[in-house]
């Protein structure tokens, strides 16, 4: 997986307006804090709603409505947006599809306790399990 990947799922530079080179930088950014702009371009990455990107911020969706395209998200909120969108990166590189990727995040693992991956990326523990788990995937170590 590539930095410069995850900022392309939330829009590019034009978005995110940072170079991203390292995870030093993304950091840097969390803390900045990503826009409304970057979480729409995630949104409409993974065929999401707002209401579905909401649930998975722990954010109200109303909340979400109200902030204006440019507006900065706090730290907690910046920062799952960020894992997701890496988590977002490496699935669609781990199966060579975004798509498979996505059908994939939406049916049981045994790996992951028979849950969803999908229903993991409310956290970062679960988000951190989904990595591990593909990692797994790709390096064809199978539970």
């Amino acid at each position: 997986m590539k930095l410069p990947d995850v900022i392309e799922i939330l829009g590019g530079h034009k978005v995110v307006r940072k170079k991203i080179q390292s995870r030093m930088d993304l950091i840097e950014l969390s803390h900045k804090g990503v826009t409304k702009d970057a979480l729409r371009h995630l949104a409409r990455n993974m065929s999401f709603s707002m209401r579905q990107m909401a649930e998975l911020l722990t954010i109200n969706e109303r909340t979400i409505q109200r902030y204006t395209p440019r507006k900065h998200f706090n730290r907690a909120v910046s920062e799952q947006i960020l894992l997701i969108a890496e988590v977002v990166t490496k699935g669609t590189d781990v199966f060579g599809d975004k798509d498979k990727f996505l059908l994939w995040m939406n049916h049981p693992s045994k790996a992951l306790a028979n849950k969803k991956p999908m229903s993991l990326l409310n956290s970062k523990f679960g988000a951190d399990m989904i990595l591990d788990e593909l990692g797994r995937i790709e390096h064809g170590v199978f539970a």
